[in-house]
């Protein structure tokens, strides 16, 4: 079943989150991952999100999501968002009941 990772926020530091940018396109592609989302003005229409900035990765299942936010590569780079922006991630399967 298809995995999503979804990221929402607000970019404080532009240069650095340019940085992570060029670092974890590679990682997307190697981890076989399709870039469903990228949008720097989401228009909210309901709740207070962190920030505009939306990205929406496609992978094939929970277990590939994880494997790629938990990669070596991955997280030689994911330090920089994190410090370049403000929001939240979530990993959500397409189909989830519970």
């Amino acid at each position: 079943m298809a995995a999503y990772f979804v990221a929402q926020y607000v970019v404080n530091d532009l240069e650095l989150y340019r940085e992570y940018q060029k670092g974890a396109g590679a990682t997307i592609q190697a981890a076989g991952a399709e870039l469903v989302v990228f949008d720097a003005a989401a228009e909210t229409i309901e709740g207070s999100p962190p920030g505009p900035q939306t990205i929406v990765l496609k992978f094939e299942d929970t277990a590939a999501a994880k494997a790629w936010y938990g990669s070596e590569e991955y997280q030689a780079v994911v330090g920089k968002r994190l410090e370049a922006t403000a929001g939240f991630a979530v990993i959500s399967q397409s189909m989830n009941a519970g």
